[in-house]
């Protein structure tokens, strides 16, 4: 793999898992992941777009945001957790490697990020970030808005799952500022920003956050009012008004008891089974562009539950 021509710090890693045999009904993720190569995209015929991983590793966000660092270990963990699961998907999927944000450098790792998305999307393919912290999500935007998606004045949705606005207007980009960027970006590219979020904490979210997602037209659910009926209603009115959607997930979003191994875990949270079923229907919508997973702290994981979770709701957007 040209790891340059991706701006990529580290090329894919071996994967590792249970072995039951050779054969495609023994097939485990470990088995069916490939390096990525550039320029060597797989031939599509009428299946579903081929999938890339890419890591970014970073702790950056988390620490300007003054939270528990960890998550820079995150992209390595929920590999682990998906390479011995069973291989169900209909899709080839491929391994780009990590994004390493170091010495603080925050701006250049996400940018490169950013440049490593558009290259993939661009080739035709469904990507996925691992973070990181919710920094993670400046950098999936400067992908997905840098790339051949965006032409013709297509319609993006950002689409957050999520205990916080992360709208934090401060001097220096963090963990909590990435969709505030995103809305300054889009303003500025003469574009209306359409960002939802699902599972809002009220008491870990302040006025003036409140007061700015109101300013800027943000549509969002309450923790408290996240029954399936409603979430699944109030994402397929978002996804109506989209032509194309990136999904951020951020693991906070979930209980404390089923996602420990963050950098603020919830006292409430959304139940896994209606995060599990947003995924479903994102994927199924056709809309799907490009997703990441954020905030998995594995030094507090317990274990390694949250990193498991984060693997399943991989494995199902990719199904």
């Amino acid at each position: 793999m040209d790891s340059s021509a991706l701006s990529v710090d580290v090329p894919p890693q071996p994967w590792i898992g249970r072995f039951d045999g050779d054969g495609t009904e023994h097939r485990r993720w470990w088995q069916a992941v490939s390096p990525y190569v550039p320029g060597a995209e797989v031939p599509r015929n009428s299946g579903p777009a081929p999938a890339v991983i890419l890591g970014f590793a970073s702790d950056e966000g988390v620490r300007r945001n003054k939270g528990r660092i960890g998550a820079a270990a995150a992209p390595a963990a929920i590999r682990a957790a998906l390479g011995p699961l069973a291989f169900h998907l209909d899709r080839p999927v491929a391994d780009a490697g990590d994004v390493v944000v170091a010495d603080g450098a925050l701006e250049a790792g996400q940018a490169r990020a950013g440049q490593a998305i558009t290259a993939m999307l661009d080739a035709g393919n469904l990507t996925v970030l691992l973070g990181g912290g919710h920094e993670t999500a400046y950098a999936s935007y400067l992908g997905v808005a840098g790339s051949e998606a965006m032409r013709g004045g297509r319609r993006l949705g950002i689409l957050n799952l999520d205990a916080h606005f992360d709208l934090r207007a401060e001097p220096v980009p963090s963990s909590g500022t990435p969709f505030l960027q995103m809305a300054h970006a889009e303003g500025a590219a003469g574009r209306e920003f359409r960002y939802a979020v699902v599972g809002i904490s009220e008491p870990n979210n302040t006025k003036a956050l409140f007061a700015t997602a109101g300013q800027l037209g943000v549509q969002y659910l309450a923790d408290e009012d996240c029954t399936p009926g409603q979430v699944e209603d109030f994402v397929a009115q978002f996804l109506d008004g989209v032509d194309v959607l990136y999904l951020t997930i951020d693991l906070d979003v979930l209980p404390a008891s089923v996602a420990p191994g963050v950098s603020a875990p919830a006292a409430y949270g959304v139940p896994l089974p209606v995060i599990s079923a947003v995924c479903r229907q994102v994927a199924e919508s056709g809309k799907l562009l490009h997703v990441d997973v954020a905030e998995l702290n594995p030094a507090f994981d317990l274990d390694g539950r949250t990193a498991k979770v984060a693997a399943r709701l991989v494995n199902t957007l990719l199904r």
